[in-house]
């Protein structure tokens, strides 16, 4: 991930400025608020402004996916050079499907906030889509979860294990 952000913060700094660099990368799936807080910190952009942005820009297409990801998934369906992503997506839900719904709104809490690959808030709210989970109850555990996320991560590319990786 660190390579990716690297390559697009070097290759966007003459074309947008620090703050629009960390909130375009934060909307990114993937990458999201993790790599949004890794390109702040590559950036030197202080630390409560990154998150704000951050936050903000990992946290501004989740209502569309929550909306409209079950019918992306049917188009996808539909095609044939797309089915392997739609096929993708349902086998990444399946996959998680047990513990989030033993666990239900905790469930994708923990999901969204334990910054591992393919976990984040893109992928809870594509699983929480497909799984037809209340979207007001499926926003709630997203942000908390992001809160989890950005507090982990905080510590990682600002705190003490920021020094270490750079």
């Amino acid at each position: 991930m660190e390579t990716l952000v690297d390559f697009l913060t070097q290759n966007l700094k003459g074309l947008l400025s620090k703050e629009a660099i960390v909130f375009v990368i934060s909307m990114m799936p993937v990458l999201e608020l993790r790599g949004g807080l890794l390109a702040a910190s590559f950036l030197n952009v202080e630390y409560l402004k990154a998150l704000t942005i951050c936050i903000i820009g990992n946290l501004l297409p989740i209502p569309f996916v929550l909306l409209f990801i079950e019918k992306i998934v049917i188009l996808l369906e539909k095609f044939g050079p797309t089915k392997k992503i739609a096929l993708m997506l349902r086998n990444k839900v399946e996959k998680n499907q047990a513990a989030i719904e033993k666990y239900d709104f905790w469930g994708l809490v923990l999901f969204v906030g334990i910054p591992l690959p393919g976990t984040g808030a893109w992928t809870g709210s594509i699983v929480a889509g497909l799984l037809h989970m209340r979207r007001r109850k499926s926003m709630m555990a997203i942000c908390v979860g992001l809160i989890i996320a950005s507090v982990i991560m905080s510590i990682v590319s600002y705190g003490l294990l920021g020094s270490v990786i750079r």
